[in-house]
């Protein structure tokens, strides 16, 4: 992901001087990992904002050629013409009168590209009307940039547009969803230096927004799909509007190109959020819009003019023509938004993470949006970033925002998390205390409660958003006094500050933290989760490192001194040692010629092989051994001898096809464990050798 400081800087207002290495440094302890930094704009000089006087059509040319006077100043722009700039252009999508970015003659473009005064179809060209591809804020597909008419004119056009700046590429992890947006990035940045932070999502208020009042019929089908789904509207915009500079400016900077003024606005706003919206043409909807899973043989052209056939698991944005949208992923063709739409609906939902990510990979349909989906968004969102959006539409294209909204729901049970008070020192071995612990998880978002309780939970609990309200099974946790309760009633009698509990209490009682955590992040649900966050606030630097000591009077096995022994011993003989591929094709055992009876026939396949090619664990090592020689004879070295010791996996006869799946929330049962290890495979170890060639080279000695 990219993020440019300035964008961090508008709602985590890092003090001047601003350090980008330093900045990139915190960032990277923080636990978002910082790849590069990149200078952008640093190289631009000598571009003005100029005024288009005057153009001169060249038709004596094949291509259409146009002469412009250009003036930088008010004298120019007043006196005679014949003070202002004259530039050969071939673009055609501005006019007299327009306000441009003029490149003076010595000026510098992104690159290191120098501009000068030359000679071309006849006159002389002094400098350039920069279009915003040769500006590195556009594509070829933009054309001439033009500025606004209140543009100062002579203004430096690189500290007017805000084009000096540095960019972070930055590595998210896919549990930290809500990094993947400046509203994370920055919260994580004034964190690390204890500067107030703007929430952007507050930005509207929504105290009078007229929830009841409808704007367009909406239902959520299947609520394993969605949870929450938002509908806006926005009547009489004008499609053809520009978008404003310095929306194209940022938007360039984290590597998305503009597009139009409805999609940049949706663009801008997931970028700065974390929350994807999308609109729909509204004279192209049909009936009420529903939520849900495909059906048999439904199918869809996305916005990449793909006529895609669906699966059944997939989630799907419908009316009442059929689907309109793969959730989360990419719209459809028939909604989009053209240059004749005048009335727009703009969709904001919370969409099954896990759906999502599936229904990407199995169309090999990745998007921005998918990608900040799987990785789960603030289930809160919705309603803030459809009312940002309509808002700048309407500002930025002329139309008028529909009071009200549509909002389908499904009620959600929030997170609770029981964790013991001293757990983040006993992980960390390092004593942070009560009052650090709970300051660290409220600079996270949480909601903290500090209380006692008659015994330390064990059980973590797995109540999540996002499917439905279903609950999933609750597991135990690795440490006593570590966990939740799982959705049972809570160890945790009373919940009350040091020093108000009942006389003689508090030595009976355990010191406990009730945490709720935020709604925009989804990956904490355990209090493991929460002892991470702690560590990584305080600092993973800050925890000692200490060597493992290693108990005394323990040496090798058996058979450890074996195996080695016999390693030694073949090498002492000449062979080289090499690990095989365990794995092997299902035509192993006839590329062997083995018998019918032969008891290294029978095969264990992999539920999920690594290769379709090679489903089966190997029941001989020799196959891997014949792969490898193949492998070094055909790079030129024929005279090898290698060998081999490892496990094979032969199948016990009568056993189960495959090994019970035990329960996470509990040790197994003596039953269970005995299951378990009648489904295993034999795995007896064995040593193979294989040998080709010259045993002893050839050389001025004579044969080998």
């Amino acid at each position: 992901m990219r993020v440019p400081l300035s964008w961090l800087r508008e709602y985590a207002p890092v003090p001047e001087p601003v350090d980008a290495g330093e900045v990139g440094r915190r960032l990277t302890a923080a636990g978002l990992e910082v790849e590069a930094i990149e200078q952008v704009g640093h190289d631009i000089r000598g571009v003005v904002v100029g005024q288009v006087l005057a153009i001169g059509e060249l038709t004596e040319f094949k291509k259409p050629i146009r002469y412009c006077l250009v003036a930088v100043s008010e004298e120019e722009l007043t006196g005679p013409q014949d003070k202002a700039a004259g530039v050969i252009c071939g673009a055609t999508n501005f006019a007299v009168g327009d306000r441009i970015a003029y490149a003076q003659p010595g000026g510098v473009l992104p690159g290191g590209f120098e501009i000068g005064a030359r000679k071309t179809y006849g006159h002389i060209s002094e400098g350039m009307i920069c279009s915003a591809k040769e500006l590195a804020i556009g594509d070829e597909h933009t054309g001439i940039l033009v500025l606004p008419p209140d543009a100062p004119l002579g203004a430096d056009f690189v500290a007017y547009a805000g084009l000096r700046d540095d960019v972070f590429e930055i590595t998210v992890t896919p549990d930290r969803g809500y990094a993947v947006s400046v509203r994370g990035v920055a919260r994580e940045l004034a964190t690390s230096y204890g500067v107030p932070f703007t929430d952007p999502a507050e930005a509207m208020d929504l105290s009078a927004d007229g929830a009841g009042d409808e704007v367009w019929p909406a239902s959520i089908a299947d609520p394993t799909a969605c949870d929450r789904f938002v509908l806006r509207e926005v009547r009489a915009f004008n499609a053809r509007a520009a978008s404003p500079l310095w929306m194209l400016v940022r938007l360039a900077r984290c590597g998305v190109r503009g597009v139009s003024l409805a999609v940049d606005v949706t663009n801008y706003l997931m970028l700065e959020l974390g929350q994807p919206l999308h609109a729909f043409d509204r004279s192209k909807l049909h009936g009420e819009i529903v939520v849900r899973r495909a059906r048999p043989g439904e199918k869809l052209e996305t916005l990449d003019h793909v006529n895609r056939a669906l699966y059944p698991e997939d989630i799907l944005i419908t009316d009442g023509s059929g689907p309109i949208s793969m959730a989360g992923t990419m719209g459809g063709l028939a909604t989009e938004i053209d240059d004749d739409s005048t009335d727009i609906v703009i969709e904001g939902a919370h969409f099954d993470a896990v759906g999502t990510a599936k229904m990407s990979r199995r169309h090999r349909l990745h998007s921005e949006a998918s990608y900040r989906f799987e990785r789960g968004v603030d289930r809160e969102l919705p309603p803030r970033a459809t009312a940002r959006a309509v808002a700048l539409l309407a500002a930025l294209g002329g139309g008028a925002v529909v009071p009200g909204y549509s909002e389908a729901a499904v009620p959600v049970e929030p997170v609770v998390i029981d964790m013991a008070a001293d757990y983040p020192d006993r992980v960390a071995g390092v004593v942070y205390g009560l009052d650090t612990v709970v300051w660290r998880l409220t600079q996270v978002g949480c909601e903290v409660r500090t209380g006692f309780a008659a015994a330390l939970p064990t059980v973590a609990p797995w109540r999540r958003g996002g499917n439905g309200g279903a609950e999933s099974p609750p597991m135990r946790g690795g440490i006593p006094g570590a966990g939740g309760y799982g959705g049972r009633e809570s160890p945790v009698r009373e919940v009350r500050p040091p020093g108000e509990e009942e006389p003689g209490a508090r030595e009976r009682l355990y010191p406990v933290l009730r945490v709720v955590p935020p709604s925009w992040r989804s990956d904490l649900t355990d209090p493991a989760d929460l002892v991470e966050e702690v560590i990584r606030l305080e600092g993973y630097v800050n925890v000692p490192v200490r060597m493992p000591r290693a108990l005394a009077g323990h040496g090798l096995t058996e058979r450890q001194r074996l195996i080695r022994a016999i390693g030694r011993r073949l090498g002492d003989a000449g062979f080289v040692e090499v690990n095989a591929d365990p794995f092997a094709p299902a035509t192993e055992a006839d590329s062997l010629m083995l018998p019918p009876e032969d008891p290294r026939r029978p095969a264990v396949r992999v539920a999920n092989p690594l290769s379709d090619d090679q489903p089966n664990l190997r029941t001989t090592l020799l196959p891997g051994l014949f792969r490898v020689l193949l492998r070094n004879i055909g790079r030129g070295f024929p005279d090898t001898a290698l060998f081999e010791t490892g496990v094979v996996f032969l199948p016990r006869p009568g056993a189960p096809g495959a090994a019970p799946i035990l329960a996470t929330n509990r040790g197994p049962t003596v039953e269970e464990l005995a299951a378990v290890d009648a489904a295993l495979p034999d795995q007896p170890v064995l040593v193979a050798g294989v040998l080709a060639g010259d045993r002893e080279l050839p050389g001025w000695w004579g044969p080998g």
